[in-house]
């Protein structure tokens, strides 16, 4: 199954077009990277993904879509996002460092609202990243408390918003 939204004039992709499709066990080492090397982890906050594994499971189990640059031969994957319905969760979003800032986050969050409800939710809740949480309020997000540190992995609090899925 192709899953596809049309990108809006404001979505400028890295290289061509954007595709957003559902995700198959066969992307779980491409995302696994995705999320262990990005730059938005490291330092303080490398500690939270370095032993983290999206794994074939995780994507058979949730509704998990990537991003892929159609303008590439390779059809690479530029970003991804991970709904979990029951409780409604962002459960994981990741753009590619390289192509951050040119609406691929956007678009991954257009697309999880759809989804949402698609799957009859009326509110998505997302656990942000402390330098994410900016994103979240951009694209729609409320704040609607935090989650406390829980050492090791996790040594920060981390802001809590949801998405109304009207």
């Amino acid at each position: 199954m192709r899953n596809t939204l049309p990108m809006k004039p404001s979505v400028t992709p890295a290289r061509g077009a954007i595709a957003v499709r559902r995700a198959v066990a066969r992307d779980a080492k491409r995302l696994t990277r995705l999320v262990r090397g990005s730059r938005a982890y490291q330092g303080q906050y490398a500690a939270m993904v370095a032993g983290y594994r999206v794994g074939p499971d995780y994507i058979e189990a949730h509704r998990v879509f990537v991003a892929v640059d159609t303008g590439d031969p390779a059809h690479p994957v530029v970003g991804f996002y991970s709904l979990v319905l029951t409780p409604p969760e962002l459960d994981l979003l990741f753009v590619a460092d390289g192509t951050q800032g040119r609406g691929v986050g956007r678009l991954l969050v257009a697309h999880m609202k759809s989804e949402a409800r698609a799957a009859g939710l009326d509110r998505v809740h997302v656990v942000s990243h402390p330098p994410s949480e900016g994103f979240y309020r951009s694209v729609g997000a409320l704040p609607t408390g935090t989650a406390a540190a829980n050492p090791p992995a996790v040594a920060w609090d981390r802001p809590e918003l949801e998405f109304p899925i009207p």
